[in-house]
């Protein structure tokens, strides 16, 4: 089922990147464009992301970035390379 029809985005997707660390609609947002259109998917983002514990959720409450394993997100790469360079 369309979560994202602006996008084509699934709700396996979503859930997807979900499992990989995604644990916020501007998360999601980052990951495959779900929510950037016209907004309408972004409430139901919520509530996909709402059924079940973000594996990653103590990274992102800690402000660190937690989209590094994300296929095709070019800013998690650049993420990681300035958390690196911080340590």
């Amino acid at each position: 089922m369309f979560v994202c029809s602006c996008f084509g985005i699934t709700e396996a997707q979503v859930k997807r990147h979900a499992e990989d660390g995604a644990c916020t609609p501007r998360q999601i947002a980052s990951a495959c464009k779900a929510g950037t259109d016209c907004g309408s998917c972004v409430r139901r983002i919520q509530a996909i992301l709402g059924r079940g514990a973000c594996p990653r959720r103590e990274l992102a409450d800690q402000g660190r970035p937690v989209l590094s394993s994300v296929p095709g997100n070019p800013d998690a790469a650049g993420a990681d390379a300035v958390a690196a360079e911080a340590a």
